[in-house]
């Protein structure tokens, strides 16, 4: 099981609601190509889950 999971967001936040947008934003990534480790939780499951057609996820084994 991954214990973190490395997320790029490929695709652009230009027409999407206000809801993804904010998802995005608490996942901590700020513009297209930016990548960054975030903690296997469920809540970060979920945000994954709900923005993953924007998303590139690796898991990453510690």
């Amino acid at each position: 099981m991954a214990k973190a999971f490395k997320i790029k967001l490929v695709r652009s936040l230009i027409g999407r609601n206000q809801k993804v947008k904010d998802t995005v934003r608490c996942l901590g990534l700020r513009k297209i190509n930016h990548e960054v480790v975030v903690k296997d939780t469920p809540a970060q499951r979920g945000a994954i889950f709900k923005i993953q057609h924007m998303l590139e996820v690796t898991p990453v084994n510690d």
